[in-house]
């Protein structure tokens, strides 16, 4: 019988070892600023109906050509989730949140998303993404809320330099009338444009401006600017995005090109990324304002505003910077067991790890000389070692690595022993 193999899907990741512990660090930074600006976690399901993730005439490419969109065996129509704004739109309006007396409602989720997309550098088909969603209020210094705290979490990431490029693509008629005038400038060109760009044309004009084909050509860089049609009521609410930025010491660029890759988007828009990008414009998180993606669910004329962030790439930028220290996991105990002692190892390992102290045992009876190996990979603070003599008479041999003293001690003493070594200068309780 010939022997099966098995690979990884082409575009996703099994994450272990050493990078594990980058991922832990990250999650430990999101969930503690989410705390501290009054988020809290909200966990949808990995696949909705797909109904949820179809705008009306929707022109993105995630919609268009990356959905993973399948038939369950009751022939409905499924899709993996390819973000999570939608997912968490549909629960804040299924489980009438809006009712809450305090609104904005606040929350964040991390986990992974699912895009049909060419695979490349820090790019995946299973990804995961941490975002956030401040839904029921329209306020621009709710969006500079938003924009603050992705750059909190950017900075305690320990990545430097990242500047906040933004625009506004104004309220419902100044996009009216902005999308009106790309439409008439780009129709003459159009038999020039990519497939895309064409079938954007009839969804979504706005949506021409973020091609990656066309993009350098000279009718795109003389193409029409949001800003020449944003009305009084929009000029105002972006003027005071700009100033809470301001105030807040955020670096940020107008980016009147900014359009955003997703059709629900209002008023304020902003991407994050690296100053040194050398025009790659690796995001590092991105979002923006909408004001009828709620109502388009059921829930009434209610705004929100919220950002995504890929979770790979801010821990590729974290790792390439040196900036995200992890320290070294190391283990408190390790218990040697030698001999015809039953369970008595395995008691002792026991009782350490109900008094939360990090305890590993050998279960493969090896000789002391491998057993002490494994310590010393462990890096293991203490060393208990317990033979027949020392089950017979309920005593244990303790070791401390550091200072390479051993001692014999009563059973009953090795807890007070063991925390003694352990919190040298760790401030154990």
């Amino acid at each position: 019988m010939s022997e099966m193999k098995f690979q990884l899907p082409r575009g996703t990741q099994d994450i272990f070892g050493e990078d594990i512990s980058y991922w832990q660090k990250m999650e430990e930074i999101i969930r503690r600023q989410c705390r501290l600006y009054g988020y809290r976690e909200i966990r949808t399901p990995i696949f909705e109906h797909t109904e949820v993730f179809l705008g009306e005439n929707d022109s993105s490419d995630m919609v268009n050509k990356e959905m993973y969109t399948f038939k369950d065996k009751g022939q409905r129509d499924l899709t993996l989730r390819p973000e999570g704004t939608k997912g968490v739109i549909r629960s804040f309006v299924e489980h009438k949140m809006y009712g809450n007396a305090d609104m904005p409602v606040k929350l964040f989720y991390l986990g992974p998303m699912f895009r049909y997309d060419r695979p490349g550098k820090g790019r995946y088909r299973q990804f995961y993404q941490f975002g956030i969603e401040a839904i029921g209020t329209k306020s621009a210094l709710l969006d500079v809320e938003t924009i603050a705290l992705g750059y909190a979490i950017t900075r305690e990431m320990g990545i430097s330099d990242v500047v906040i490029l933004i625009n506004s693509l104004g309220d419902e008629k100044s996009r009216g009338d902005y999308t009106k005038a790309l439409k008439a400038y780009f129709e003459p060109y159009l038999a020039e444009l990519c497939t895309d760009c064409k079938r954007r044309f009839e969804q979504n004009p706005l949506r021409m401006l973020d091609c990656k084909v066309d993009k350098d050509r000279p009718c795109f860089i003389k193409a029409p600017k949001c800003q020449d049609y944003l009305n009084e009521e929009s000029k105002e609410y972006f003027a005071t995005v700009l100033k809470g930025l301001d105030a807040l010491s955020i670096p940020y660029r107008i980016d009147e090109r900014l359009v955003r890759g997703l059709d629900y988007y209002s008023n304020t828009v902003y991407e994050a990324v690296p100053k040194d990008d050398d025009g790659q414009q690796a995001t590092v998180f991105a979002g923006g304002q909408y004001d009828g993606l709620v109502e388009s669910f059921g829930g009434g004329p209610l705004a929100g505003v919220g950002f995504g962030m890929g979770m790979e790439r801010m821990i590729s930028l974290a790792r390439e910077q040196k900036a995200l220290p992890v320290e070294e996991e190391r283990l408190d105990v390790y218990v040697i067991s030698l001999g015809n002692i039953g369970t008595y190892g395995s008691r002792i390992t026991e009782m350490l790890r109900k008094n939360g102290i990090k305890t590993e045992m050998d279960y493969q009876g090896r000789s002391l000389k491998a057993q002490f190996k494994s310590t010393d990979r462990y890096r293991a603070k203490a060393v208990i070692i317990v033979g027949e003599d020392e089950y017979l008479s309920n005593t244990v041999q303790i070791k401390d690595t550091a200072d390479r003293t051993q001692e014999n001690i009563s059973f009953d003493r090795m807890l007070e022993k063991v925390k003694d070594i352990i919190c040298k200068g760790e401030g154990y309780e």
